[in-house]
């Protein structure tokens, strides 16, 4: 019987030996090295393999020369043709029979995306460019992971109840399992449970993100991945990516373009009007495509669709959008709104209320 040797990678779809991943310079938040083949497919390489959603968008929207819009566009099989390669080792650039190579674990995969010819043309000569200036990957050594006596899940879950931010930030400075047990906790039974750990899950990220870049980078496109799932249960996903990018829009900015597209959708427009609303309260040139959606939501038949627009169109403060929200102001449904840490229930007509009221004094709004 012959023992299986590691060999080289190729192109799944044209079987052409491929090159090393490289960095992007280009990519201010891009953590995934990425590569591309003559045949026109690319590939990013996940060193963990466990981020397989994150690392398939990352593989889509790098395809798309960076454009959320055309890749949240796409449909796999019409669109485009995916396709994965395992025991990929980046060190030395060989897919490998066993996850194990001289005493260390090789868990890395590359995705890859090949979009059709039509949609290839248009995106092609830009994302060549951004390839040239591409850097060879560092293998930076083994970093002592920190952990912390005080961490458990049980104390971050009690902290979460508690309200206490900051015993919680500081916490998540010496452990980032922090990171993953808030994350655990928007699956919480607990309605208002969920609402703490979205908001303490954007305000931990955004304290630990100048030292932890990337792992909040790969929390956003896993928080992106679950919200893209059908069959994943995804509630507070798309919240915690507004509280994530309201609380770092300087890092992490570029993450809010994709939420348009949940919008469309009836099971997330809620939270996709919450995440914006969230984002344009501190950054709206980030969210200001949302605008025209935002105001077509004012008629939407649905109460919790109305009030989180209304809300939203307050946070983000366009004056546009007063007379509209003025027609509101006696619509007596009801609805249940997270606001300082509670949850409350309030009619459209007060949100549409609160909202006229910071439009006519943005003072009002942090």
């Amino acid at each position: 019987m012959l023992r299986k040797l590691a060999e080289p990678p190729r192109c799944p779809f044209c079987r052409a030996l491929i090159d090393r991943p490289r960095e992007l310079k280009t990519r201010k938040m891009s953590e995934i090295p990425v590569g591309a083949c003559e045949c026109g497919a690319v590939y990013v390489y996940d060193v963990t393999g466990h981020n397989v959603g994150a690392a398939m968008v990352e593989a889509l929207v790098f395809a798309c020369n960076e454009d959320w819009d055309l890749a949240w566009s796409l449909l796999p099989e019409d669109d485009y043709l995916d396709a994965r390669i395992e025991n990929y080792d980046g060190i030395t650039h060989q897919v490998l029979p066993s996850r194990t190579l001289a005493g260390r674990n090789v868990w890395g995969v590359l995705f890859f995306i090949r979009l059709h010819k039509d949609i290839r043309e248009v995106t092609e000569n830009g994302l060549q460019a951004k390839l040239a200036e591409a850097t060879p990957i560092h293998h930076p050594s083994p970093r002592k992971v920190q952990r912390s006596k005080a961490f458990s899940k049980k104390e971050v879950k009690r902290l979460v109840e508690q309200n206490k931010a900051h015993e919680l930030i500081a916490m998540a400075e010496e452990d980032t399992r922090v990171i993953t047990a808030l994350h655990r906790l928007l699956y919480s039974v607990d309605e208002l449970m969920r609402w703490r750990a979205v908001e303490m899950l954007g305000r931990v990220a955004g304290k630990l993100a100048d030292k932890e870049s990337s792992i909040i980078s790969n929390l956003l496109r896993r928080l992106f991945s679950a919200s893209s799932d059908s069959a994943a249960s995804s509630w507070g996903a798309l919240e915690a990516i507004g509280e994530i990018i309201s609380n770092r829009p300087d890092l992490f900015g570029e993450f809010s373009r994709p939420l348009l597209s949940f919008l469309q959708d009836k099971t997330s427009r809620t939270g996709a009007l919450w995440a914006i609303g969230r984002i344009g309260g501190k950054k709206p040139d980030l969210v200001k495509y949302a605008f025209p959606h935002l105001l077509s939501f004012l008629d939407d038949p649905e109460a919790p669709v109305r009030g989180y627009a209304v809300w939203s169109l307050g946070e983000i403060g366009r004056q546009e959008a007063k007379e509209k929200l003025e027609r509101l102001k006696n619509d007596d449904h009801r609805l249940r709104i997270y606001e300082e840490g509670q949850l409350r229930e309030k009619t459209v007509g007060q949100i549409a209320i609160e909202a006229i009221e910071k439009l006519n004094n943005p003072k009002l709004n942090p």
